[in-house]
């Protein structure tokens, strides 16, 4: 509703702006500046009432709007005196960032599907589209206390990943997510970060360099305004953006507390694509993702395996089978006589065919065959494997 009270019977709080795109662009970067990330009551006003109406309540600081306690809304208004979105803007600007919101051409519109828990907007680093970027994405994301093995498999898959085309998308923290991002960055592939934080300020600092990295070759994107530091809930919050801007996410290595898995059940809730990268069974910093396999997760293990559930039709990863050995190659009743030689001594053809429930002289064919092919060899009147053959007999393997 735009252009007079909200619908709860209060009087009219200030003066209406002009209602352009410029007042909704303001209206949106102060009330970023105003609220936390997701938070569904000033969603539902955005929705119910409309930007600018939303912020003239907050600027009048009169009465609350409904479903916050009067605590809650005298610290949004203290919070509200305090925003100025022109700056917020040109601070923006002078980092190399650019504020997409809602209706934007570059606007990705899965991040809709958040409802009331849409970002108001997002701040954006990089020169790449997000829109663009965001059709063909796979969030990887793990534990940030990670082993050896989670970093290799976060990074290979990555690699991979960006190989085949595909943006990797993950939260910038130290672990699994830096192994994802590195992993695209040295495929020369697209990575985008999604930032706990305001995207001019590099969380965490160890990672300055890394997110400076990603903001030149891909993007960096966040929904809290310049400045803003990170705090628990909005690492957590922050997980719902990287669930619902990917087609599917994958979770590589976490402990059954660890954030990752936020991502993963906002995933779930949004209808995405679900996946996790086995580890020992031992590994209590594979515990979670062994819980999501349990429920309703896909297991996964490479890059084909990713891409045949969040890619198009035909999109499928190889038949997975064990090698091929000449023994495989046999024919049956070559083969049947084959398994009929005792494996110690030589034995008459007589009793091999027995062995191999044929006849005499099928047998004596079939043995003459076998021994073209290097597994027999004729010992007076009787057969006995080769040497070759033998040790390739007890190892599963067949001869050269």
């Amino acid at each position: 509703m735009r252009g007079g009270a909200p619908r709860t019977g209060r009087p009219e709080p200030g003066s209406a702006p002009g209602g352009g795109p410029d007042d909704e662009l303001l209206g949106r970067v102060f009330l970023a500046r105003v609220t936390e990330p997701g938070d569904e009551t000033a969603g539902r006003w955005v929705r119910e009432f409309g930007v600018g109406e939303v912020v003239r309540w907050l600027r009048c600081g009169g009465k609350a709007l409904p479903g916050v306690s009067g605590t809650r809304w005298a610290g949004l208004v203290a919070r509200a005196r305090q925003a100025e979105p022109e700056r917020d803007l040109d601070v923006a600007r002078a980092g190399g960032a650019r504020f997409v919101p809602p209706g934007d051409a570059e606007w990705p519109g899965q991040l809709d599907d958040l409802g009331d828990a849409r970002p108001l907007g997002l701040w954006v680093r990089g020169r790449p589209s997000l829109r663009m970027w965001a059709l063909r994405s796979v969030a990887v994301v793990g534990a940030r206390a990670c082993t050896e093995y989670g970093t290799h498999m976060a990074a290979t898959l990555a690699s991979d990943l960006a190989e085949r085309g595909w943006v990797v998308v993950s939260g910038g923290a130290y672990g699994i997510d830096g192994a994802a991002h590195r992993g695209a960055l040295a495929a020369h592939g697209a990575t985008v970060a999604v930032l706990a934080c305001g995207v001019d300020r590099p969380y965490p600092r160890g990672h300055t360099a890394l997110i400076a990295r990603i903001a030149e070759q891909g993007l960096v994107v966040g929904e809290l305004p310049p400045g803003d530091h990170p705090t628990p809930s909005r690492f957590i919050r922050r997980n719902r953006v990287i669930a619902a801007l990917t087609r599917g996410t994958v979770v590589v290595e976490a402990a059954r507390r660890s954030g990752s898995l936020a991502t993963a059940r906002s995933a779930q809730h949004l209808g995405r694509f679900t996946m996790g990268v086995p580890g020992p069974a031992t590994s209590a910093l594979s515990a979670g993702v062994h819980e999501l396999l349990r429920g309703e997760a896909a297991l996964v293990t490479d890059a084909a395996e990713v891409v045949e559930l969040v890619g198009g039709m035909g999109e499928l990863a190889p038949a997975r089978r064990g090698p091929v050995l000449p023994r495989d190659l046999l024919e049956p009743a070559a083969a049947g006589v084959l398994a009929a030689l005792p494996a110690d001594r030589a034995a008459p053809a007589g009793e091999i065919a027995l062995g191999a429930r044929t006849t005499q002289d099928e047998a004596i064919a079939k043995l003459y065959e076998l021994r073209a092919l290097g597994y027999v060899e004729r010992h007076g009147d009787g057969w006995k494997l080769t040497r070759q053959a033998m040790i390739s007999v007890r190892s599963g393997h067949g001869p050269c």
